[in-house]
């Protein structure tokens, strides 16, 4: 059992990410496909996919991470879970934190659903901080 599914879906595909593995399953749900999702659009994963279980109710995620030069490089640098179950982070849209100088990116939960930084500035809307990524 899974208390935090998002720190496990970024841990998942860090260890996977470090060991240059093609693509990482978990259990699906709608919050960690939005982030797949956001992932996907700001280019980090290749791709994501979801896959019914035989003979069961649950539903897989897979994520098909990306690598520079043919397999040498990483395109994900790193992934930071920040605001946590037992302690949230929320930021006005002023105080949006910017990842590396604007480098990396910032995953919020807002009113309006699951975004990146740039788009909730754009939005004018705050939210709960829920990962970087570099």
């Amino acid at each position: 059992m899974v208390i935090d599914s998002i720190s496990d879906m970024l841990t998942r595909i860090r260890n996977a990410n470090q060991q240059f593995k093609n693509y990482t399953a978990m259990d699906s749900s709608v919050l960690l496909k939005k982030i797949a999702k956001i992932l996907y659009e700001e280019g980090y994963i290749g791709g994501y996919k979801v896959k019914v279980i035989k003979n069961s109710p649950k539903q897989q995620l897979f994520i098909y991470l990306v690598y520079r030069n043919d397999g040498q490089s990483r395109v994900i640098s790193g992934l930071k879970r920040i605001s946590k179950p037992g302690l949230r982070i929320y930021s006005k849209v002023d105080d949006i934190p910017r990842v590396l100088n604007g480098l990396g990116r910032v995953i919020l939960s807002t009113s309006e659903g699951i975004m990146e930084g740039e788009k909730a500035r754009s939005k004018n809307l705050g939210g709960e901080v829920i990962a970087f990524i570099w």
